[in-house]
């Protein structure tokens, strides 16, 4: 939303109804506000992204595509050789204009996995509750497969009342994933990477990384 109340032109796309449902409910809250009756919503999948586009945009490309908040790190490898990921990956590219950019995230799982925990700070939000995550590491042959993060907030001081529940993660690596997103602009694309939106050696143990990738003009 604070795209659109910069000006931009947003289309906002899920796979999962409660998720369109809650943005369909916030552009209704915004329905005297002008600029959100150009806010597109629609179903759509990352595995069928540029066929899914198509049927209610056709022939449009996109200036940017953002994928950030550790979204892309809920697909997980189902098949154990990231085909589905990679394949997102390209179609993610495919949708972009020359010159378009790639915004898009991960949680520092090196780290995770180096130390079985979750570094504390967020980037993306600040909870006034106090918050306590477990971090438990699923190694298959060897390779982290999966990580699950075991969240437990206090949302009542007084009568001590807690919300719990859990969320799993492909764990990305760094060098891993910079390499799956470089293939996916076919070794074209100018690749940045920033740590907690800062350059990389001002964070020591970040929580997240971000790849800005720009397509190549030709």
């Amino acid at each position: 939303m604070m795209l659109v109340d910069e000006g931009f032109k947003l289309v906002s796309i899920d796979a999962s109804d409660k998720m369109l449902k809650h943005a369909l409910k916030a552009r209704w809250d915004k329905r005297k506000d002008t600029k959100y009756d150009e806010w597109i919503i629609e179903e759509a999948n990352w595995e069928t992204l540029p066929r899914d586009i198509e049927s209610f945009l056709p022939g449009t490309k996109f200036d940017a595509v953002i994928c950030l908040g550790n979204s892309f790190a809920h697909l997980l490898d189902e098949y154990g050789d990231q085909r589905m990921q990679k394949m997102c990956l390209r179609n993610f590219a495919e949708c972009l204009k020359p010159g378009g950019l790639l915004f898009i995230d991960h949680r520092n799982y090196d780290a995770m996995i180096d130390s079985g925990a979750t570094p504390g700070h967020s980037i993306y939000y600040n909870c006034k509750y106090p918050v306590d995550i477990k971090t438990s590491v699923l190694v298959v042959g060897g390779k982290a497969q999966l990580v699950a993060l075991d969240y437990c907030i206090t949302t009542d001081d007084t009568s001590n009342e807690k919300s719990e529940f859990r969320l799993c993660y492909f764990p990305h690596k760094l060098e891993k994933f910079t390499k799956m997103l470089d293939e996916a602009f076919d070794n074209r694309a100018i690749h940045k990477i920033y740590a907690d939106f800062k350059p990389l050696n001002e964070v020591k143990v970040p929580s997240f990384y971000i790849h800005v990738l720009e397509k190549a003009r030709d």
